[in-house]
């Protein structure tokens, strides 16, 4: 969420920092209503949006990459992350092309235009059925909606990454000299903007998600929860063209950041050239610029390279902080979302924004001033330390967790093993022995064993005993393959199905799965709501079948020619594998049994909220007061230099990420986890290294020294040209 987030949508806004005493030529009329510019009600809505637009649409992406694509959790983990990091880039270009160029207006329409198309290619690649030519639920050329998703992705990181410099700054140009006031409720307004889109988007897009539709299989609605945003873009583009006659435009002046580059060029090209012994040393390397650049560009410039300087631990953070939508995503969905409602795993990065609104206040008016009581002096960047030591403390919170998981997972049959499941389906007791005297085992009528670990060389056979009657059957299996063997006693026999198991791993998806066995004498028909599974011959089983609302209850029903039992089913837990057996028929009512091959997720998504906390306290601490601190100690000409400075770490901070994901061979996700948080206490302890040599500066004390210095130079000049004067009319 961005309360207070200048990373994202500089609450610092490129108006303040940039465009401050600026007399530029504007275009459009100012009308009034309530003492405010008419123009930004429709800023503000388009803000809310585009906002909408984004969020909605990157809370559901990894789980499209995830579920949809069916990319391995690590590649999606990579894509999501890139994508990030270029949302991060293309800021610096957009605000170079409208300050040099196009003007706020036109960068913010035309990249708008960018960005909607981005977001309607999106949604039309994550529709199943574009390809799905045969009808069977799954698209016949996967490439083409790949391709179609990497275009729009691209697309929309042009676009929200090219505006995001400019919407803020082209709203406080809306405002006069005069109306101070006005602009600050304005930029008040517009963060609530963006924090309204973002936590409404957040919470609906992943409900969108999760429902089912589709033209010849229903699956995850991705093409709605792609086609709302769209729909949201298009909206705020409309909003936006509509209100262009009442803007005040503001001619392109030339962007600083353009200006800092080519002074620290010509600095590093002058010295380079004059490098032999011969030339005297400067005292800065940036000395070296002074040949063509003035001492107070030279000077400003220096104050800002000292707070870059301290930015490069800093993308670490970032490398931590933005896998709330990626590697925290996937770990919910391994979690059990049930709060009375369910809770699905891509709405839990709500928990986020919730508590940035809850606690920047509380943090700013209880806790900072209690510590300011206490005499301690905790400094700008003693804050940021103490953020980045909580991000690493949120992700040894997740590995706790993940441990807990990993735990409740079952455990599949290793190389030269396999495993048996027995199920006893009859009335009377039973007994099965794996022979040559490996184990026995007894069970009850309607009673199931967990499964049992063999190795494939040893185990020969297995003998069913029940009521004085034995069954030998010779076994021949195959490694690394689950199997479940059901039987019953029958009057003088045993009748039995040997079933391979064709799960490999408990469901990724958070989906569960269910399967029928047809325990009557005879054959009968087989239906769970409107799910067909087809006539099922006596002790037959169908294949697994993806429930498509595990929390809910589905009607099941076992039909004959003469007549149709029913059932309300329990609920299936998330992630979970199971059998249903169906036994009889008691007054048109089914009579059936519930076997658990694989436990659902057992662990509380409410678990991953301690690790939520601590990076939103992290994120208050070191995000917010980041930026404070560097525009406290640069000039107010450079700090749109320092806001570049800031987005280009985020987004290097996400390809970390994704160079991590890319080549590393860690296997555990909890230990992957205990790596960032190792990684980014190592670099919590160089900043605080780093931070204590820094000096508190006032760039206001040092502007007004080169004011008072320009003047005093003016001063003689202008003395200097009147003595050349007096004399010159003397001679």
């Amino acid at each position: 969420m961005e309360y207070f987030k200048p990373q994202a949508d500089t609450s610092i806004s490129w108006y303040q920092v940039n465009h401050k005493g600026k007399g530029g030529k504007t275009t459009g009329k100012s009308v009034l209503c309530f003492g405010f510019p008419l123009s930004i009600f429709f800023i503000v809505i388009n803000e809310f949006c585009e906002r909408f637009s984004y969020y909605g649409m990157k809370a559901v992406l990894t789980l499209y990459f995830s579920r949809f694509l069916h990319w391995e959790d690590n590649f999606a983990t990579a894509i999501y992350h890139t994508f990030v990091a270029l949302c991060y880039l293309t800021p610096i270009l957009g605000a170079i092309i409208a300050d040099s160029w196009l003007g706020k207006f036109r960068t913010i329409l035309y990249l708008s235009i960018v960005y909607a198309i981005g977001q309607a290619v999106l949604s039309v690649g994550s529709i199943n059925d574009l390809t799905d030519h045969n009808q069977d639920g799954f698209p016949d050329a996967i490439a083409v909606n790949i391709a179609l998703s990497v275009v729009g992705l691209i697309l929309i990181a042009l676009g929200t990454g090219g505006i995001k410099p400019c919407v803020s700054a082209f709203g406080g140009d809306q405002f006069e000299d005069d109306q101070e006031k006005q602009r600050g409720t304005f930029f008040s307004l517009f963060y609530l903007s963006i924090n309204a889109g973002s936590l409404l988007s957040t919470l609906i897009t992943p409900t969108i998600r999760a429902s089912q539709c589709g033209i010849h299989s229903k699956q995850e609605c991705y093409p709605l929860a792609f086609g709302v945003p769209a729909i949201l873009m298009a909206v705020a583009l409309v909003v936006f063209v509509i209100g262009s006659k009442m803007y005040k435009k503001v001619k392109p002046q030339g962007n600083v950041m353009l200006e800092v580059f080519k002074c620290v060029r010509f600095a590093i090209r002058n010295k380079f050239r004059h490098r032999s012994r011969g030339h005297p040393k400067r005292e800065h390397w940036l000395d070296w610029a002074s040949e063509k650049y003035d001492k107070r560009l030279i000077a400003q410039i220096k104050m800002v390279l000292r707070v870059l300087f301290l930015y490069i631990p800093l993308p670490m953070f970032w490398a931590v902080f933005d896998q709330q939508g990626s590697r925290w995503t996937l770990q919910a969905t391994a979690m059990n979302g049930d709060f009375g409602f369910q809770i699905q795993p891509d709405q839990m990065q709500i928990v986020n924004p919730i508590l940035i609104v809850v606690m920047v206040p509380v943090v700013n008016s209880v806790v900072y001033p209690l510590i300011k009581k206490c005499k301690l002096n905790f400094t700008p960047l003693k804050k940021m330390t103490v953020g980045m030591f909580l991000g690493s403390m949120a992700f040894v919170a997740a590995a706790l967790v993940q441990v807990q998981i990993d735990r409740s997972n079952p455990v599949f049959p290793a190389a030269g093993q396999a495993q048996i499941k027995l199920i006893n389906l009859g009335a009377v007791p039973a007994t099965v022995q794996f022979q040559p005297q490996l184990q026995t085992v007894n069970l009850t009528p309607k009673e199931e064993t967990g499964y049992m670990t063999f190795e494939t060389s040893k185990l020969q056979s297995l003998d069913i005993i029940s009521a004085n009657q034995n069954k030998t059957e010779h076994l021949e299996l195959q490694e690394g393959q689950r199997y479940t063997l059901a039987f019953k006693w029958v009057p003088m026999d045993i009748n039995y199905t040997w079933i391979e198991d064709n799960v490999t791993s408990k469901p990724t998806d958070g989906r569960s799965l269910v399967r029928f066995i047809n325990n009557f004498s005879f054959t009968v028909n087989v239906t769970m709501d409107d799910m067909v599974f087809g006539e099922l011959d006596p002790l037959s089983v169908t294949n697994y079948t993806v429930i498509p609302n595990p929390g809910w209850s589905y009607t099941i029903r076992a039909s004959t020619p003469q007549y149709t039992c029913t059932v309300g089913s329990k609920e299936f837990g998330y992630g979970g594998v199971y059998t249903i057996s169906l036994d009889d028929c008691v007054e048109k009512k089914l009579i059936i049994t519930h076997f658990e091959d694989i436990a659902p997720n057992t662990v509380h998504m409410a678990w991953q909220i301690p690790q939520y906390f601590l990076l939103t306290c992290a994120e208050v601490l070191f995000s917010v007061t980041g930026l404070e601190f560097s525009y406290s100690q640069a000039p107010s000409n450079m700090k749109s230099v320092l806001q570049a400075g800031w987005l280009l770490t985020v987004a290097v901070g996400n390809i970390i990420v994704l160079i991590v994901a890319g080549v590393s061979a860690i296997q555990q996700q909890w230990a992957e986890y205990v790596l960032f948080a190792a990684l980014l206490l190592v670099v919590c302890i160089i900043f605080a290294i780093m931070a204590s040599f820094y000096t508190y500066i006032d760039p206001n004390e040092i502007e007004a020294q080169f004011s008072k210095e320009e003047k005093e130079e003016d001063k003689k000049d202008q003395d200097s040209n009147e003595k050349k004067t007096e004399t010159d009319s003397r001679l």
